[in-house]
């Protein structure tokens, strides 16, 4: 859903671009919903990486979340096929698998349309954004 694959290409990038530590592992969740829980176990930081639609935003504007800032609740559903982050993150609380420091980086949207490739808004940032999610592995992997 072209921007809404925002992850898809930030990961494909992180992997063959950069030199990331041997201890982060890079999951692509996907649309995989709770079967992501078990990637949650034992860890205490956690990056998320997606498309964030706010309210008002402006395509193209990056956005960092953190702490509170980052929504952990359960909804209703009409599918599994539903299940979102907040739901994920929902029942990682309640399972007490929750990490410790999570921060979500992501872009506003400006296309939602079926397709593969990122509008021009989108793609303009990736670097940037790439840059903010290394500089944060950096801060991770240094005392």
């Amino acid at each position: 859903m072209s921007d809404d694959g925002l992850s898809v290409h930030v990961l494909e990038r992180l992997i063959t671009e950069k030199d990331l530590p041997d201890n982060i592992d890079i999951v692509d969740g996907g649309t995989c919903g709770l079967d992501l829980l078990q990637y949650l176990e034992g860890i205490s930081n956690l990056v998320i990486i997606d498309a964030i639609k706010t309210k008002n935003g402006i395509p193209g504007s990056i956005i960092r979340l953190e702490g509170d800032q980052i929504p952990a609740y359960l909804s209703l559903k009409i599918s599994p096929h539903d299940i979102g982050l907040p739901d994920l993150l929902a029942t990682a609380k309640l399972r007490d698998l929750y990490p410790e420091n999570i921060v979500v980086f992501g872009i506003q949207p400006a296309s939602l349309e079926l397709g593969v490739a990122l509008s021009p808004q989108v793609s303009a940032q990736v670097d940037t954004l790439i840059d903010l999610i290394m500089t944060h592995v950096a801060e991770l992997v240094t005392p």
